[in-house]
């Protein structure tokens, strides 16, 4: 279609996405930095989309520029305490396991996220509640509990259809990562209380005195 025919038609012609620049690819940055928590990798990778919406192609002159420009703009935040891959795995991993996520579950998404593997084993270090932990499994134990109070499985459940939906509740806690041994504990409780006081001695027993 021409230029006159789109014209007559009304059809306006495409914006020319505006040029990649240092400057812009910062305003950018502080905005999504803003808005959203992230780790460096992922500020990375936002900044990256960019250059596709701008048309700029793999190989060309200004895609290698603007690559090493985001790259440049991600070490100086990093160095500046603006992105923080250590606090921000340790708050999204208490944030998940808050929700009900398994401690394997949380490790796989911190990774998906670029977060580096020993940030992603300090912040896992930060759910445990001490050396018997992954024996006693009271991390995610405490972490199933929540999930399937959220979700209303289990022990949540009216009694006449727990039977009925216990495959179905332990696929779920199976699917947010939990071991089978843990997703069975809580589907199956029969008193909730003695597993939350389970955790809590864990809990009492692990805190510094």
């Amino acid at each position: 279609m021409s230029f006159a025919t789109r014209a007559r038609k009304g059809v306006k012609k495409p914006a020319r996405p505006k040029p990649i620049t240092p400057e812009r690819l910062e305003r950018a940055a502080l905005f999504y930095l803003g808005r959203y928590a992230s780790s460096a990798e992922g500020l990375r990778r936002v900044l990256l989309r960019r250059l596709k919406r701008a048309r700029l192609e793999p190989g060309e002159a200004a895609h290698r520029d603007a690559v090493a420009a985001i790259d440049r703009l991600v070490a100086r935040f990093a160095a500046n305490g603006l992105l923080d891959d250590r606090k921000y795995a340790e708050a999204q991993a208490a944030s998940l396991h808050r929700r009900g996520i398994a401690r394997r579950r949380i490790g796989q998404r911190l990774g998906v996220k670029g977060v580096a593997r020993d940030d992603v084993e300090a912040a896992l270090a930060t759910l445990d509640l001490g050396a018997e932990t992954h024996e006693s499994d009271a991390v995610d134990l405490a972490a199933a509990l929540a999930l399937a109070r959220r979700k209303r499985l289990g022990p949540h459940r009216p009694a006449a259809e727990r039977k009925v939906m216990r495959a179905r509740d332990l696929a779920s806690l199976a699917r947010a990562g939990f071991a089978y041994d843990v997703a069975r504990r809580v589907i199956d409780a029969r008193d909730l209380g003695e597993l939350e006081a389970e955790i809590a001695g864990v809990e009492r027993e692990t805190k510094p005195r």
